[in-house]
């Protein structure tokens, strides 16, 4: 007796769900405007290392302006001496030095984290355009807005947190915590806006007195960028991993979430 034949596979459209996308993000379908899903796991590695650089940076300006104060401390106490000129001197190529370094790092680290940034911008308008509160051309003009500047990336971070955070298939679920892209932006903003503080009044000091009030202000500034780096690697991490389990899960319907 034969077998009988086994029924035809159901057509696509008769699957229970969408089938996933591949878990290269390269060959995921377009979105919107032609946005196509990129992997931000590379580029988001790169900015990882970099932020470490900065964290080095401001350890070492941590240093220098305790030497610094050290010697500013010296003359105060035992007065001026012949040998304190060279030591002075010592003193400020180094804090300088780290200074250049300073600079270097955060420079290359903006470059690539907003490039990082534009990409999860980019695969979330993949994910679920109706979410995001703006263009993904703000990704990067947003940061560059006077004063605008200090919540407009928060509020577009918002949108790509909100359809990066791991759904259920029926587009439902948002269990992850906002609290790692919260304390990097409060982070941030503080460092930022101490920093130019801390900046003006050591440029504006005279005499060892200021001087040292100073430069004890700018290393708690650098303290400020040491906690807003660290949280920031938090942040790029968690992020990128949301985008990895997302992209996995393939299309999902579109859920009515507004930005966290």
């Amino acid at each position: 007796m034969s077998a009988a034949p086994l029924p035809p596979a159901p057509p696509p459209h008769a699957q229970s769900h969408p089938q996933p996308y591949p878990q290269s993000f390269g060959y995921a379908p377009t979105g919107p405007a032609g946005a196509v899903l990129s992997s931000p796991v590379g580029i988001g590695k790169a900015v990882v290392a970099l932020l470490g650089a900065v964290i080095v940076a401001d350890l070492l300006s941590v240093a220098a302006g305790f030497n610094i104060r050290q010697v500013l401390n010296d003359v105060l106490d035992h007065g001026y001496t012949t040998g304190d000129e060279s030591r002075a001197a010592r003193a400020d190529d180094f804090y300088a030095a780290t200074g250049v370094f300073q600079l270097l790092a955060l420079f290359a680290t903006a470059v690539l984290f907003l490039i990082w940034f534009r990409r999860t911008r980019l695969n979330a308008e993949v994910f679920d355009p109706s979410v995001q509160p703006m263009r993904p051309g703000w990704a990067i003009g947003g940061w560059f807005v006077p004063v605008a500047g200090l919540w407009l990336p928060r509020r577009i971070a918002g949108g790509i947190w909100t359809v990066s955070d791991r759904a259920n298939v029926d587009g439902s679920g948002r269990a992850a915590s906002t609290a790692p892209m919260n304390l990097w932006w409060g982070a941030w903003i503080c460092a930022l806006l101490f920093s130019q503080y801390a900046s003006r009044r050591y440029d504006r000091a005279e005499g060892a007195d200021e001087l040292v009030r100073a430069a004890g202000q700018l290393m708690i500034s650098d303290a400020l960028d040491i906690v807003a780096a660290v949280l920031a690697i938090v942040f790029v991490r968690k992020l990128t991993r949301m985008q990895t389990e997302r992209a996995a899960l393939g299309p999902l319907p579109y859920a009515e979430f507004p930005p966290r």
